[in-house]
This record gives C-alpha cells, sequence and structure tokens, in this order.
C-alpha cells in the first residue's frame, strides 16, 4: 500500500519533543509525587525464602508500633479475592496455572513471595513497622535451574500440579527431519540466556482511592491502564464500570510495567477495609526480587545446509524459566519470537518447541523484545557457527540465505509485508570498512598483541506490533490487538487528540501530534494529546511489543481522515458545492478551478459547532474515533555490527565501535528513532557484556542492587553510527515499529565480535555476559 499523501510538513522531521520541557523543569506527575488528604502508606513483607512452608505470622507488635493503622496477612486477606492475579496468555489448553493470589497464604515460593502487609502514617513508619512481623517458615526443597526443575525427583513449585512443567508448545512446517538427515553439514549449539532485571529509572508505585459507593480510582506506575482495569475486575469483584486507572508521568517500563502486580490489588483492597487513599512506592531491592524478570532461558539450536551453504532446515528447543507463577502474559512471552526462528533467512523447513518451566524464582514476563531477543541470538550466534563449519565468511553466508522477494511468507506461516535486507547489509558494510578492521586484526594477530579485535555481524528481522485480533485469539491470547484514537476540534481551531496508547518515554504527545497535525494541516503546536487515563481515553489496549505507532498512529490517522470527511460536507454544504469538487491541502479545502472559493478545516470546525448551517441529519461538533485493528504484525529489520578490543591477559573487552543500520519504515520522527534505537543497542549490550539475574541453586537471588547487577553507563559505551534504509510497510502512513530493534540485534553482534577476536586461538563461544573472567577461563580452555 503507498503512503497516503499529507497535507502539511512534520511527518518525517526531527520535531522537539513536547515531553521534555516538563522533564527538565521539574514540572511533572510520578506517582510518587502524588499524596492524596488522609493518606496511608503500604509495606510488603516478603519471604527471604525461595520455598518455604507459612507455619505463622504474628502480628501483635506490629499493630501496637507507632504510627501502625493495620496490618495483615494473606490468610487475613484471603475472602477479599475474587481471583488470583490473571495470567492472560494460556498458550495451550493443558496449560498448568496455579492460583497467584496478592499475598501467600501457605507457602512462599520464591525470594520476595509477599507474606504480609503493614498500613502506617508514613512510609518510613509502615517500613520500620514492618520489620516487627514475625513469621514462621519451614524451609522446603527448592531449585532456579529450568534443566534440573524438570529432573525426577526435583522440588516442586506447586505440588498439587505433581511436576515442574508447566506446557509444552510446537509449531512445525516442512519435513525438518528429512532436511538434516539430507544434508551436508548440520550445526546444533546449545545457549543459555541468563535472567535479565528491568530498571526502569521509575521503580514501580501505586495510589488507591475508593469513593463512597464503592469506585476506585488507581493511580499506577504502568504501560497498561487499560488492562488493569478489566484486570482488577478479576481480582476484587468490583465491576470495571466504578473502576478508573491512571497512568500518570511514567518513568520507563522496558516490559516491567505490563503487568497486573499483587501491589496494585493489594493497594485497592486495602483502601476498601480501611477508607482511607493507600500509597506504596517500590525500592529497588524490591525490584529486583518482586519486579517481572526477563529470560532465562536454554536453548538447543540446529541448522541443517548444504554444502555451498544454503540453509534447508532450522530446528529450536526451548526451555523456559516461567519462576514461581504466571504473571500477565508469562507463558507467551517465549512464544513471541516462535515464527522468526528463520530469521531474515529464506528456510523451508521449520520446527520450534517450547517448554515452560516452574522455577523458584521470581515470575519472569516482558522485558524489551520479549522473545524476540532470544531467537535472534541463537540464530545469529549459530549462523557464525555454520559459516566456521563451511569455511566461508558470515556475511556471505547471510547473503545467500537473505529472503529476496516481499511479500514473502515464512515456513512458520506469518508472512513478511515489506523489506530489503539485503540494502541493510550493504549500507552496513559501507559505513563500517570491514577491509579495514581486518587489517588491523591481521596486524595485531601477527605482532602477537595481547589486545586483539574482532568485528562481529547480527541481521535480524521481528515480528511486533501485537495483532490482529483474529491471530491473537487463534493462539489462546485473551486480549484483542486494535487500538483506538480520538480527535476533537475545539470550536476555535484548536485539536484534541485521545489515544489508546500509553506512553513512559516512548514521546507520543510529540508523534501523535505530528501525524495529526500532517493530516489536518495545522501546526503541531495546536494538538494536545490525552492519554493514560481510563475516564478520559475509554477504549484502548495500552503500549508495549513496539504497537503504538503501529496500531494506535494508524488509528488516529484513519480518525483524521473521518474529521476530514465531515468537515468536507460542510464546507461543501455552504460552498453550495459537490464534495468531489472540493480539494484538501495545507489545513485548506478550495473549489476545484476557484482557488478563491476556500474554507479552512478551522472555519469548518467552527461551523460544526456553530450549527447554523449544517447539512441537514448532521450532528454539530467536529469530533471522531476510530478503532484500528490491523490485518498483519509489524515488519522491522536490519543489519548491526559491533567492534570489541579483547585483552587476552586479562579476558577485559571493550566495544570500541557500534555500527546499525535499520528499517523501520517511513519515519515520523528521526530524532525519536535514533533515540529509540540507541537505548535499545544499549540494553542488548549490556546483556552481552554486563547484565545477569543470578541465583543460587537453592533461588537465592545473588544479584539484589546495582552493586552486584551491572547496569553500563555511557562512560561504557562508545558513540554508536546508526543509520536507516525505508521500505514501506503496508499501511496508511507506511511505518513499522522501531521501539525493540536495538534489544534483539545487538547481544549476537557483541558476541560474534568476541569470538572473531579470539578465533585464531581455537574460541568458538563465550557464555553471555561476556564479563572478564568468562572471556578469560574461554582463552584458558583452548589453551590448555
Amino acid at each position: 500500500m503507498a503512503v497516503t499523501e499529507t497535507t502539511g510538513t512534520f511527518m518525517g522531521t526531527s520535531v522537539r519533543r513536547k515531553e521534555d520541557a516538563g522533564l527538565l523543569r521539574g514540572r511533572t506527575t510520578f506517582v510518587d509525587n502524588l499524596t492524596l488528604p488522609a493518606t496511608v502508606f503500604m509495606a510488603v513483607v516478603r519471604s527471604p525464602y525461595p520455598h518455604a512452608r507459612i507455619t505463622s505470622v504474628n502480628l501483635d507488635a506490629v499493630r501496637a508500633a507507632e504510627g501502625v493503622v493495620a496490618a495483615f496477612s494473606g490468610a487475613d486477606l484471603a475472602q477479599d479475592w475474587t481471583g488470583g492475579l490473571p495470567c492472560a496468555w494460556p498458550v495451550t489448553e493443558d496449560i498448568k496455572m496455579p492460583t497467584h493470589y496478592p499475598l501467600a497464604v501457605d507457602e512462599a515460593r520464591f525470594q520476595g513471595d509477599g507474606v504480609a502487609v503493614v498500613v502506617a502514617e508514613s512510609r518510613a513508619l509502615a517500613k520500620d513497622a514492618a520489620e516487627l512481623v514475625e513469621v514462621d517458615y519451614e524451609p522446603l526443597g527448592s531449585t532456579a535451574d529450568v534443566e534440573k526443575a524438570l529432573e525426577d525427583g526435583a522440588p516442586l513449585v506447586h505440588d498439587d500440579l505433581g511436576t515442574n512443567e508447566c506446557y509444552v508448545w510446537k509449531l512445525d512446517s516442512g519435513d525438518v527431519q528429512a532436511a538434516i538427515d539430507a544434508a551436508d553439514v548440520v550445526v546444533t549449539r546449545r545457549y543459555f540466556q541468563p535472567r535479565l532485571i528491568p530498571n526502569a529509572i521509575e521503580p514501580r508505585g501505586v495510589l488507591a482511592q475508593v469513593g463512597p459507593t464503592d469506585e476506585v480510582t488507581l493511580w499506577s506506575a504502568t504501560q497498561v491502564p487499560h488492562i488493569l482495569r478489566f484486570a482488577l475486575q478479576l481480582v476484587i469483584g468490583i465491576p470495571e464500570s466504578k473502576i478508573r486507572v491512571i497512568a500518570p508521568d511514567v518513568g520507563g517500563g522496558f516490559g516491567s510495567k505490563l503487568n497486573v502486580y499483587a501491589e496494585e490489588a493489594l493497594a485497592v483492597t486495602l483502601a476498601r477495609r480501611l477508607g482511607r487513599p493507600v500509597k506504596w512506592t517500590e525500592e529497588r531491592t524490591e525490584n529486583y526480587q518482586a519486579t517481572i524478570h526477563g529470560r532465562d532461558v536454554v536453548h538447543e539450536l540446529t541448522f541443517a545446509a548444504t554444502s555451498d551453504g544454503t540453509i534447508t532446515a532450522v530446528k529450536s528447543i526451548a526451555k523456559c524459566a516461567m519462576g514461581a507463577y504466571l504473571q500477565l502474559v508469562t507463558p507467551g512471552i517465549p512464544l513471541l519470537g516462535a515464527w522468526i526462528y528463520s530469521g531474515p533467512y529464506d528456510i523451508p523447513n521449520y520446527s520450534v518447541t517450547f517448554t515452560g518451566v516452574f522455577t523458584h524464582t521470581t515470575p519472569t514476563d516482558a522485558y524489551r523484545g520479549a522473545g524476540r531477543p532470544e531467537a535472534t541470538y541463537v540464530i545469529e550466534r549459530t549462523m557464525d557457527a555454520l559459516a566456521r563449519e563451511l569455511g566461508v565468511d558470515p556475511i556471505e553466508l547471510r547473503r545467500k540465505n537473505f529472503v529476496k522477494e516481499f511479500p514473502h511468507t515464512m515456513a512458520s506461516g506469518l508472512t513478511i509485508d515489506a523489506g530489503d535486507y539485503d540494502a541493510c547489509l550493504e549500507r552496513l558494510l559501507e559505513l563500517l570498512d570491514v577491509d579495514a578492521i581486518k587489517a588491523d586484526q591481521a596486524s595485531r594477530r601477527a605482532g602477537g598483541d595481547a589486545k586483539q579485535i574482532g568485528v562481529g555481524f547480527s541481521t535480524y528481522n521481528e515480528m511486533c506490533g501485537l495483532a490482529p485480533s483474529r491471530i491473537l485469539g487463534a493462539i489462546r491470547y485473551a486480549v484483542g490487538g486494535w487500538d483506538a484514537a480520538t480527535i476533537r476540534f475545539q470550536p476555535l481551531g484548536s485539536v484534541q487528540v485521545v489515544t489508546g496508547t500509553s506512553p513512559h518515554g516512548q514521546s507520543h504527545e510529540t508523534t501523535w501530534a505530528q501525524i495529526v497535525a500532517d493530516q489536518l494541516g495545522v501546526s503541531v503546536d495546536e494538538v494536545e494529546v490525552l492519554h493514560g487515563d481510563t475516564a478520559v481515553s475509554q477504549q484502548g489496549m495500552d503500549t508495549y511489543g513496539s504497537r503504538s505507532l503501529t496500531v494506535g498512529g494508524i488509528a488516529l490517522y484513519h480518525a483524521s481522515q473521518k474529521i476530514v470527511g465531515k468537515a468536507r460536507a460542510i464546507v461543501a454544504h455552504q460552498l453550495e458545492v459537490s464534495e468531489d469538487d472540493l480539494e484538501f491541502e495545507n489545513g485548506a479545502f478550495a473549489v476545484k478551478g476557484s482557488p478563491d472559493r476556500s474554507m479552512d478545516i478551522k472555519a469548518a470546525a467552527f461551523q460544526a459547532h456553530a450549527a447554523h448551517n449544517l447539512p441537514d441529519g448532521m450532528e454539530p461538533g467536529l469530533e471522531e474515533t476510530a478503532v484500528f485493528d490491523p490485518p498483519n504484525f509489524s515488519w522491522p529489520s536490519g543489519a548491526h555490527a559491533a567492534v570489541v578490543e579483547v585483552d587476552t591477559e586479562t579476558g577485559d573487552t571493550r566495544l570500541v565501535r557500534y555500527v546499525a543500520v535499520d528499517d523501520v519504515g517511513t519515519p515520523v520522527n528521526p530524532q525519536i528513532i535514533d533515540g529509540q534505537v540507541h537505548g535499545g543497542i544499549t540494553q542488548g549490550i549490556a546483556a552481552a557484556l554486563y547484565e545477569e539475574g543470578a541465583y543460587d541453586e537453592e533461588g537465592n537471588l545473588l544479584t539484589t542492587t546495582m552493586t552486584t547487577y551491572l547496569v553500563p553507563s555511557a562512560a561504557e559505551l562508545p558513540s554508536y553510527e546508526t543509520d536507516r534504509i525505508e521500505t514501506v510497510a503496508d499501511n496508511p502512513l507506511g511505518v513499522k515499529g522501531v521501539g525493540e530493534t536495538g534489544t534483539i540485534a545487538a547481544a549476537p553482534a557483541v558476541v560474534n565480535a568476541i569470538v572473531d577476536a579470539l578465533s585464531h586461538l581455537g574460541v568458538t563461544d563465550v557464555p553471555i555476559p561476556a564479563t572478564p573472567e568468562r572471556v578469560w577461563r574461554a582463552i584458558e580452555e583452548v589453551r590448555s
């Protein structure tokens, strides 16, 4: 579909972000800035054990403590719940779904599991009083290892289930085993992608208020106010028509705030019981224990190929940690990569198997990329392994197997609408100058330098923009993939936009204004974007999975076309011409051939509100709503390269260059795209070199603060070199998602570069994160 011509010039320009003025001047409103009259503060008492029976909870001392308003155990609140915290993606008919109440009653099943709650007049008093809660635990057996949890005799997370296996999900196409048997070369590699802990700059926070007729207002640092609203009904039993959820300014999420958490339900329930607003703000250590984690997957990936490098089959077997419970979309997260294990390559035979596994650990769920980074990591690492086995250049192996024609239906069954993988790679190579890097590498090797240089590549595609609803229903996802937008002209010409998306750093107030300004021929400064409040935006499916632009943005486009259509009818009526005789350009309607006979859209808006001379039967006002359910996913792609310097004596690895060329369709705001790509790359690099949520064998979290969980800063990173190609997506704006591209591509590029730097020593793999110790051990293993 061709990109629709627009009337303005804002699309494709780096309009300065509207959001920045408030952030820079401290005029934003985060949950922790909010306090209502008579607010009390909540503190959650958490299990120090990975698995323990709760034999008693004594609250006598805490209830007598200074400033304490109330204290409850899980058993005290058990009758308040009409259901457990919801899981919206039961991926198979026989999936095992344990009930997950906001507070544990009989057993704590992971370190950080809530077992009691204290409410006091201040945050400090609540925190101090929580230390007085006496919980008698009987420690039980536990395991944090996803493979050991499946072994016979492994401690069970949920005894009533009789197993730690949550589900097995498969997708097969073609005859994979026959292709493997007939192949000239078969390469199988095993990978472990450890846990990653989201570190949004704003921790989670909630403030709950209950009115005199049981109406609930919940302020939450959430990505999903609309989903949270109807999920709360399932947990607390209040009709969603009486629940208002407000996501005020939200300081990042990366998927970790795409959830329905125990503390949200607790705050509402306590506010109902006490008749006072209840507030809770997460501390960073709580964040590490009680907010979801990402990844924790063991993969075995197999490529079958002919001797000339044509890949004939891919087979993936993955064991995926669920943690102790299923959060909102926990089981489905690995499956978000299930259709792209062929990557950007044309592979005819396809098989993937996922086994979900309960462990005595914090639940996993969406973390930036969600299933797609896991898939791309094993694909791109194994592409290099296959190139080594064949004795060919990894770049040429990728070129040979790229999909060449679009639309392209993959063996997994989904159709990629647009792309040009060769063009991305060619532009990357132009920027990179591989010959110069290889010459430097050869010189260092010849000179016996301790510091060796390497270059690694990652070519990727991804499916994002979680939709369409019919496909989501077919794979048992409980909610839809549509989104809604309303555009409202005020009488004197300013424009309000109400969107169902819920930004938390994505710049919707800027980019949505750009889209609307272009379509309606007004200035971006005249467009106000309202979001994140279910009383204002009553329809929406929120923000996650790079869906906002390709779903919510297209809904906005369709609403704008409805606005133009109604305005056209008003102008035609008042100028006494046919609607077909009018041209619309730069915000004004003019009669074809008589440009002096015209009316701009603001004047039409005033006429719509005055309603003095409207066509018969037309309602006053100029306001339109559109709900868009896309027919396909969004398909960004790209080619990334990392250049590293490795000290072969210490294992210290420094990233010296990172080059990225992405195809995210038609750009709305290039500067914002660059910001998204930069942030994504950084999180991918972090997974490759620094970050690991580590447990001991029993399930005790070892990385509970930023002193042990290493989050890189700008000091550890080079300036990125980014560029784009543009292929037009099959939607009216030609746009694709961008929020996760860098995270998907970066980790394999970095690790492939490390292996390339050490390949002359015989190193073929380094586990992630590639810490100096792990790199040094990989070198020592081949030397010994």
